[in-house]
């Protein structure tokens, strides 16, 4: 891999740290929130965003972040049962749109964290757009999961980012629990990957963006519901680990900051 492009180094003490935080990064849901809305003029509102968002995402993944994706054809079976699709998450913007391309004509939901409420602009519109927030409580989880169901039986592509937090340009893939991955299990449906990965321009500061969809991954037969679980884990984060072998270079580099008890035990060699 070549030496980064933006000159940037972050540094981070374990992989639950923020390097994109919203102005509201505590949001939580009210107790009363609706995850499915049945009403014709809320449903025509979100028909009519949504077609802007995918020219938006077009526009600004050809323009901006300068996207190429390959192997999207997977994905066609998909829209006969609906289906989940895994990714890396390193995109502040990019992974809110860019995922609506890959999935078209799929229309795209996302599970996402309460958190986006808090982006300015797009967070009051993004569950018209089908974002799918994950419930503060347990009396919220029925209804979470009927949404997720209804969205399924719409054939719908119900994107998840399992690493959590925004990395941005991140060129690893960071461990992740198998908890997500229970989604495919419980509905029985086709789970896919998408790898975002970078490589070097010949013109321009920021690498172009190489998405890769894999798949599709079903649940191993024979096997109880946990054990699905896991194994469907390996293999889509084997897969995307594979994927991120094709970066070519960093525009930031992250490294993981030495504890105090590393920095005394160098401290101690050099003694």
């Amino acid at each position: 891999m070549s030496a980064k492009r933006g000159g940037t180094t972050y540094y981070y003490r374990d992989y639950t740290d923020d390097f994109v935080k919203s102005a509201r990064q505590d949001e939580t849901l009210p107790d009363g929130y609706r995850w499915i809305h049945k009403n014709i003029f809320y449903r025509l509102m979100s028909a009519a965003l949504y077609c802007v968002a995918l020219i938006f995402a077009l526009i600004y993944g050809k323009l901006v972040l300068h996207i190429h994706v390959k192997n999207r054809k997977v994905l066609k079976e998909a829209g006969k049962t609906g289906c989940f699709l895994y990714g890396n998450h390193t995109q502040p913007m990019g992974d809110v749109f860019g995922p609506a391309l890959y999935c078209f004509p799929m229309r795209m939901s996302a599970i996402a964290s309460p958190s986006n409420l808090g982006i300015p602009i797009i967070g009051k519109l993004l569950p018209m757009l089908g974002g799918l927030f994950i419930p503060d409580s347990m009396g919220q989880m029925k209804k979470f999961m009927e949404a997720v169901q209804y969205h399924l039986e719409k054939k719908r592509c119900i994107v998840i980012y399992p690493e959590a937090h925004v990395w941005p340009w991140c060129t690893f893939i960071r461990p992740f629990q198998s908890t997500a991955f229970r989604f495919p299990v419980l509905y029985n449906v086709p789970a896919f990957c998408m790898t975002t990965t970078y490589r070097q321009r010949k013109h321009g500061r920021k690498p172009k963006i190489v998405v890769y969809i894999d798949g599709p991954f079903f649940p191993e037969p024979g096997r109880n519901k946990r054990e699905q679980q896991t194994e469907l884990h390996d293999r889509i984060y084997a897969c995307m680990e594979s994927r991120s072998r094709e970066n070519t270079c960093e525009y930031i580099q992250y490294r993981k900051e030495s504890s105090r008890e590393e920095k005394a035990l160098g401290r101690n060699i050099l003694l």
